[in-house]
């Protein structure tokens, strides 16, 4: 059995004045465990005056999960929670029957620039939490755990992994993990999921001797033993778990187990019966695909 099952290069999009990497869902398939989507923003580099502006959108069956390296993000949704995201924080955004929410480059890093590098991943939730109310929870970093030796420093982002818990809420089986992996040093891949899977952020890793650059997604079989070894420093998410129960329909920010609640969501989105997020005015009509 090979060690690797899939690779997956992330593909480029534009989200409108910055872009990102868009690695789950992919041609072939679309989930790992419960993530059903991952995208890499940056690296970027604005210039004064310049920044992100992900206006007012829904989500529906999900929890977003916001991860940066560098920079910095103003979260806003439908609850009222207004939360800045720094580089190891969390932000878990639970959008179960509907929520809506903005991400912004606040006032002060606009005025003067800044980089930005991080992760947006979605982690489709299970049937019995599908309509749970919304949530939202921000888990600073110096609350998640960190384990430091041999080369490499992990930090547990969600979920269970290498001895590690993470306090951030989690409704399934599942984990994601940060680890930074300096030149010639190995890290082997957590057992005891069933789907699991490597995405090189940066640097350049091998797995039995093929080498794998940044943007690289690695998914592994399920009953293999993976060691990543790190051919430089190296960035590297972590991310699987248990598959969650039957298929899910992803479209546009929707993710649900029944194709008529996402019909649902979508006439609720165009009649704006959605809440608002105090403060924003901003619309984003249905795309037309």
């Amino acid at each position: 059995m090979p060690v690797i099952a899939q690779v997956v290069e992330g593909r480029r999009r534009d989200l409108g004045g910055f872009e990102v990497k868009r690695v789950l869902p992919w041609a072939g398939g679309r989930m790992v465990g419960p993530f059903i989507f991952l995208d890499q923003l940056g690296p970027v580099a604005f210039a004064p005056g310049h920044g992100i502006d992900v206006r007012p959108h829904p989500h529906i069956g999900l929890a977003t999960v916001t991860y940066l390296f560098e920079g910095e993000l103003v979260h806003r949704d439908s609850l009222g929670v207004v939360q800045t995201i720094r580089p190891g924080d969390v932000n878990w955004m639970t959008a179960g029957r509907g929520i809506v929410h903005s991400e912004r480059t606040g006032a002060d890093l606009r005025a003067s620039g800044q980089r930005m590098l991080g992760l947006q991943s979605w982690v489709a939730l299970p049937r019995e939490y599908e309509e749970a109310p919304p949530a939202f929870d921000h888990t600073p970093a110096v609350k998640l755990p960190v384990r430091d030796a041999d080369g490499v420093k992990l930090r547990v982002i969600a979920g269970r992994a290498f001895g590690l818990v993470s306090p951030v809420p989690v409704f399934s089986e599942m984990f994601y993990a940060d680890a930074a992996i300096s030149a010639d040093a190995a890290l082997e891949v957590p057992a005891g999921y069933a789907e699991r899977a490597a995405y090189v952020v940066s640097g350049n890793v091998a797995v039995q001797g093929s080498e794998f650059g940044a943007g690289t997604l690695l998914i592994f079989s399920a009953e293999a033993k993976p060691q990543l070894m790190a051919k430089e420093d190296s960035r590297v998410a972590l991310l699987g778990g248990a598959p969650l129960e039957g298929e899910r329909h992803i479209w546009w920010n929707f993710v649900s187990s029944s194709t008529q609640r996402i019909e649902q969501a979508k006439r609720q989105w165009a009649h704006r019966e959605f809440p608002p997020v105090p403060g924003e005015t901003e619309f984003i009509p249905l795309p037309e695909r």
